[in-house]
């Protein structure tokens, strides 16, 4: 029975009547699910942190109902299924909810047959993509110089309990990194609570973030605690820290140097003890120039900081990516015919490793003899050129984004389809074009490798990383700077011209 619990996955059942949640839970144990309880909304997001693959809750719970529960669960876990449960089934009830993310709507008495198949049939669709968001950092072995060197930076987090700062574009896997750093960490025994910052409100993330109390604004009828809550002791992982509103980050930063905070509408502050990961696509640095980041949350946040490189800076790992991803998509006999991997490699990849498990699906659909050849690829249809020239100034980044115009370390330009990055001006390749980048930097600003930095928006710890990369030597850069320096004729010498 325990293998088969442990196969069928794990089940949170949130229902107020002690008798119903009894029955429920013993039918659900007799299937093999691994069953967990609770009898309210906050027993139910402290139970949360257990993170089940599935949730069956009570429409109405004595602090709130199931439609209040819904938006904290999905800030927290997007992708949990939660059906509902209740005796006051209407269909006007069953749309909302289903609007608001819930899995399906069941009104009582329950047939505990049916809701079992519900339960299977939803774990069985989500286990494919637990699957494959292991497979994509979890399962290979980099092949590449840049993910070998993040590898060595997160082993010295073992055990470690400092806040970490995860660098790099949309789509290059800081969130599983996250959930890895955690793993081995000194907080593994804690809860993970994972929060997307981007596109939430000031007064949705702040209340979610803190909690507040009953009659702290329209609509609060009953106290709610927050996520702060559920992490503690844990770790609380901000995706795209660099999205939160300038007005909250203060109170952020209270809590990350004094592990105290007030909910909304409460005078009384709480302890609380977390350790903090944040990761951003953004320009921190930029972003502090324009004031909608502060200099002191920064340094709180950034002990250590890991950058995260772009696919098309790790080339040599695309193939064992690639194989991981056919058998996390429930294709291991798949293989990539040679012309498919050239042309794999030939790709920009702006969008990471989102793109490229896009890509795999598409060609799936295509190749029906167990072989994806270069005619089943198909790429999105915006232009590399075009994302290189629109989408990432939008949104400065300290990386190499900076060079996206320029063809990357090991693609070929090609003007065979419109997947491919256009001729640059240049003829230097990516790496080139970032020395030239850095030793420019480092002249403008007499060797002073913080400084540069600052002038890049890249953190000096990155900064030092490339320029010993590239061999760059910072004496020689003071020199040039110097020489250049004496070719410019002197004031005085343009006077008595």
């Amino acid at each position: 029975m325990g293998e088969q619990r442990e196969e069928l996955g794990s089940v949170l059942v949130v229902e107020d009547d002690a008798q119903l949640r009894f029955g429920m839970c013993g039918a659900l144990r007799a299937l093999g699910f691994d069953v967990r309880e609770a009898d309210s909304c906050e027993s139910a997001m402290r139970a949360f942190t257990a993170q089940p693959d599935v949730i069956v809750t009570d429409l109405r719970l004595p602090d709130g109902d199931a439609l209040d529960l819904l938006p904290r669960l999905r800030t927290t876990s997007p992708d949990t299924p939660v059906f509902i449960v209740t005796g006051y089934g209407t269909i006007d009830l069953a749309v909302r909810a289903v609007k608001q993310g819930a899995e399906d709507f069941l009104s009582k008495p329950v047939d505990m047959k049916v809701l079992g198949d519900f339960v299977k049939n939803a774990i069985r669709k989500r286990k494919p993509s637990l699957a494959r968001d292991a497979s994509v950092l979890g399962v290979y072995s980099p092949r590449s110089d840049a993910m070998k060197r993040v590898e060595e930076e997160v082993e010295t987090l073992r055990n470690a309990d400092c806040s970490v700062l995860l660098l790099g574009e949309t789509g290059t896997g800081k969130s599983y990194l996250a959930r890895r750093i955690h793993e081995i960490g000194a907080r593994k025994s804690g809860p993970f609570i994972d929060v997307n910052c981007a596109g939430l409100t000031k007064e949705f993330f702040e209340t979610e973030l803190f909690g507040h109390e009953r009659g702290a604004f329209t609509g609060a009828h009953a106290s709610k605690a927050g996520l702060l809550d559920s992490a503690d002791a844990g770790t609380l992982f901000l995706d795209e820290i660099g999205d939160v509103d300038a007005q909250v980050q203060p109170k952020l930063l209270k809590v990350l140097e004094e592990k105290r905070f007030r909910r909304m509408g409460d005078v009384r502050e709480r302890s609380v003890d977390v350790r903090l990961i944040g990761a951003t696509h953004r320009d921190l640095f930029a972003a502090i120039n324009e004031g909608s980041f502060r200099i002191d949350l920064y340094y709180r946040v950034s002990t250590v900081t890991i950058t995260v490189p772009p696919l098309r800076e790790r080339l040599a790992d695309l193939v064992p990516l690639t194989d991981s991803l056919l058998v996390a998509l429930g294709r291991p006999e798949c293989m990539i015919a040679p012309d498919a991997q050239a042309r794999l490699t030939q790709h920009a990849w702006y969008g990471n490793l989102r793109e490229l498990k896009n890509v795999l699906e598409r060609a799936l659909l295509l190749c029906n003899d167990g072989v994806i050849r270069a005619a089943d690829l198909r790429f999105d249809p915006v232009s590399t050129s075009r994302m290189a020239a629109v989408a990432f100034p939008l949104e400065p980044t300290p990386y190499s984004t900076r060079f996206a115009e320029h063809t990357p370390t090991g693609a070929v330009a090609s003007s065979r389809g419109r997947d491919q990055a256009p001729p640059s001006s240049s003829s230097g390749t990516l790496s080139e074009m970032e020395r030239k980048h850095i030793e420019e930097a480092l002249e403008a600003e007499d060797g002073r490798v913080e400084a540069a930095a600052k002038r890049l928006g890249m953190p000096r710890s990155t900064l030092y990383q490339r320029i010993k990369t590239h061999g760059i030597t910072i004496s020689h850069a003071r020199l040039r700077r110097g020489a250049s320096r004496s070719d410019r004729p002197s004031s005085s010498k343009k006077s008595g011209s």
